[in-house]
């Protein structure tokens, strides 16, 4: 059934994959760009709400970039597992599968007889992974989760934007995507522990504990002093000169990690009369001096434009870079180096015509990922999975399309 026969590390493992919009998707996205076999079932009529996230579409299709976008590597089957003959359906394919990921509100699938509980008796190596807003316990557990929702409970948003301005959440979903990728690290350690014991287990990832996790270096300032970082623009919390200045011609970041990065930066551009002065000579200074920092070499570095300062910097090991729109980051000459972006055919497209997507980051050098199924139109494999692993035949089919069941 796949256009390229899967390699990977996860070849061999086949994923009963009941989730949709992002965070879900990212995680079953990634276990299918490692070799696993996703089957994801979809709403008969309807698929997965992001494909109605539209405009924009693939030009040429009625897709959604967004669905396109997380959900190659998985091949759709239509299920209506509301129904007891859809569910009865959705235990079988279960049966054959090593793994089964889903995003439904806390308890959502119990009354389907699909939760965790149902299910581990009978399948006492399956490995069920849920990703919920809030996680399985907990006074929150029952309420939804949505992006902008967890990026301000989880405190990324009160860090965000100018000190004087609004909270500002992240430009791109980060709450859904570190929720997929934490929950595609327990997925893998729980492969590895099943390898062990030979027992499946839950894997209970909620998108605020994700959040409050990559708080990082800001979350540990806070537990360090009891205070709240305060909202700092471009500028790094605990480094400085690290941060956004305006250029002759634009803008540039400057990062400048160490005293001895600082000591050359100030030597190469005329201002050795800095290191002199006690509130410049160490970082802890120059952080306590912050406004100081920003004042005097704001109009150095307005002096040059961004190009120039790009180059001097480089040649002097100094970190720095471009503040690059999309159309800047797709055309940069590293990003097509590392093949960022790649293509493939679609259902929707016509023959010889291909999607871009961007590619899976993750670089193996012994079983590197592999793209396999484009992005599927809704229902695409839905008689293909049926037939093959359940041995239904074109009569049975007929009879769960006109029930409504597929």
């Amino acid at each position: 059934m796949d256009c390229i026969e899967a390699t990977g590390p996860l070849r061999g493992i086949r994923v009963f994959d009941l989730t949709r919009v992002l965070a879900g998707p990212t995680c079953t996205q990634m276990l299918g760009d490692l070799g696993a076999e996703v089957i994801k079932i979809e709403r008969p009529g309807a698929g997965d709400d992001t494909r109605g996230f539209a405009p924009p579409c693939i030009p040429g299709t009625g897709e959604s970039a967004y669905f396109v976008g997380v959900n190659r590597n998985k091949k759709s089957v239509t299920l209506d597992i509301a129904k007891p003959e859809g569910q009865a359906i959705a235990r079988r394919l279960i049966a054959g599968c090593d793994l089964l990921v889903e995003n439904f509100k806390v308890g959502a699938l119990t009354k389907y007889g699909l939760g965790y509980d149902d299910l581990k008796i009978e399948f006492p190596r399956l490995i069920y992974c849920s990703i919920t807003g809030f996680g399985q316990t907990g006074p929150y557990a029952p309420r939804p989760g949505y992006d902008s929702l967890i990026q301000a409970m989880g405190g990324v948003m009160s860090l965000t934007g100018e000190p004087d301005g609004l909270p500002q959440k992240v430009g791109v979903p980060v709450a859904d995507l570190f929720a997929g990728l934490y929950g595609c690290i327990g997925v893998l350690a729980a492969l590895r522990e099943r390898e062990v014991s030979g027992r499946g287990q839950a894997i209970d990832i909620g998108m605020l504990d994700a959040h409050v996790a990559w708080l990082a270096n800001q979350g540990m300032n806070y537990l360090a002093t009891n205070e709240n970082p305060p909202r700092l623009g471009n500028q790094h919390p605990n480094i400085v000169p690290y941060q956004v200045f305006p250029t002759a011609d634009g803008h540039i970041v400057l990062s400048i990690g160490n005293d001895a990065t600082f000591v050359r930066f100030c030597e190469s551009f005329s201002l050795a009369h800095l290191l002199a002065d006690p509130r410049f000579a160490t970082n802890a200074k120059r952080v306590e001096n912050r406004a100081l920092v920003t004042d005097t070499l704001t109009p150095v570095m307005r002096q040059h434009p961004t190009a120039w300062w790009v180059e001097k910097l480089e040649a002097l090991k100094i970190g720095c870079g471009p503040i690059n729109r999309l159309s800047d980051v797709f055309a940069d000459p590293q990003v097509i180096a590392r093949e960022m972006v790649f293509t493939m055919p679609h259902e929707a497209l016509p023959e010889g015509e291909q999607v871009r997507l961007i590619a899976n980051p993750v670089r193996l050098s012994e079983s590197p990922v592999n793209y396999r199924v484009p992005p599927p139109v809704l229902g695409e494999h839905t008689d293909a999975v049926l037939g093959t692993l359940l041995d239904l035949g074109k009569e049975d089919l007929a009879s769960l399309r006109a029930k409504g069941i597929i």
